[in-house]
């Protein structure tokens, strides 16, 4: 299954959220993102049937593993987006929204230009 650009911010929110430690239900999720149960609902029928989250009998929802390793990508791309774009001067709170929308429809090609850009930069990992 083809993520699209809203699959690919319900697991990276989901992902956020379980680094907290604590169970994430979907109702975290629709607080999180500012959408309506029926739309989380929705959304997350659709993440379970693609295979990328499981709930257990209490609703908490976790990542499989195809899950994590999606939430992950798209988690590095937000985060070395949001870092080239304050590294060209743009203020962290537009960065890291523009970075949100950027890092759905970038290729892998111009990515990794970018993050080759970006450890050139900072010289950390991205």
């Amino acid at each position: 299954m083809h993520l699209q650009e809203s699959g690919e911010m319900y697991l990276e929110t989901i992902y956020l959220l379980s680094q907290t430690g604590r169970p994430v239900r979907s109702v975290d999720v629709g607080e999180h993102m500012g959408f309506s149960k029926p739309s989380v609902s929705r959304a997350v029928g659709l993440l379970k049937e693609g295979g990328y989250v499981v709930a257990n009998a209490e609703g908490h929802l976790s990542l499989t593993e195809a899950g994590r390793k999606a939430a992950e990508k798209i988690f590095r791309r937000h985060t070395v987006l949001t870092r080239l774009l304050v590294a060209l001067g743009v203020d962290e709170t537009t960065a890291t929204e523009d970075a949100c929308r950027m890092e759905h429809v970038i290729s892998d090609v111009t990515y990794e230009a970018m993050k080759r850009y970006v450890l050139d930069v900072d010289g950390e990992q991205g």
